[in-house]
């Protein structure tokens, strides 16, 4: 039996855990805030990145998927 796969669903999540990060870049959030990458960490879960965003003090860690590179 073949089973047909829905590629979108597939490459979907995965396809944006791709994008690669690095400091400085200026990203904006799943909830459409503005900021700017400060580092990017490991932990026992895997990847995340650290993001100082423009309208609030203080540093918040996104799994890469929460995030998108401004061109």
């Amino acid at each position: 039996m073949i089973f047909a796969l829905n590629r979108d669903s597939v490459l979907g999540s995965s396809f944006r855990t791709q994008q690669k990060f690095k400091v400085g870049d200026r990203v904006t959030t799943s909830n459409r805030c503005l900021g700017t990458v400060v580092r990017i960490d490991r932990d026992e879960v895997g990847e995340f990145i650290v993001a100082r965003l423009d309208i609030l003090p203080g540093e918040f860690a996104y799994d890469p998927w929460d995030l998108d590179k401004l061109e």
